[in-house]
C-alpha cells in the first residue's frame, strides 16, 4: 500500500507559477512510474506528467515547457513545477504512483489538490 499526500495547489492569476508536491508512504525509489494528473470539471482525468525510477520524464504537449516534473528521492516526494499558468490549467490535480509487482501493475491516487487559475 502507497499513500500519497498533494500539497501546494491554491488560487493564482494568469501567468503565474505554483509548485505542487506529492509526499508518499514508501521509497519512491522503488515505485516504477510517478505521475501527476489532471481533471477539470465536466472532463476527464488526464496525463499532466510522469517520471520513472530510471529518470525518464513525459509530458502532455499542453504542458511542455510550462510544467517541470521532478523527484527528491531523500524526501520521498515528487514535485510540479508549473509556469505561465492559464484558467485552462484549472483543475484538481492528482498524485499517482505504479509499481509492477511481479503479477501486474499496482496503481495508487493521492487525494486531490485544487489549482485555481484566474484573475
Amino acid at each position: 500500500q502507497v499513500q500519497l499526500v498533494e500539497s501546494g495547489g491554491g488560487l493564482v492569476q494568469p501567468g503565474g507559477s505554483l509548485r505542487l508536491s506529492c509526499a508518499a508512504s514508501a521509497i519512491i525509489s522503488n515505485i516504477n512510474v510517478m505521475g501527476w494528473y489532471r481533471q477539470a470539471p465536466g472532463k476527464e482525468r488526464e496525463l499532466v506528467a510522469s517520471t520513472t525510477n530510471v529518470g525518464t520524464t513525459n509530458y502532455a504537449d499542453s504542458v511542455k515547457g510550462r510544467f517541470t516534473i521532478s523527484r527528491d528521492n531523500a524526501k520521498n516526494t515528487v514535485y510540479l513545477q508549473m509556469s505561465s499558468l492559464s484558467p485552462e490549467d484549472t483543475a484538481v490535480y492528482y498524485c499517482n504512483a505504479k509499481l509492477w509487482r511481479g503479477s501486474g501493475w499496482f496503481a495508487y491516487w493521492g487525494q486531490g489538490t485544487q489549482v485555481t487559475i484566474s484573475s
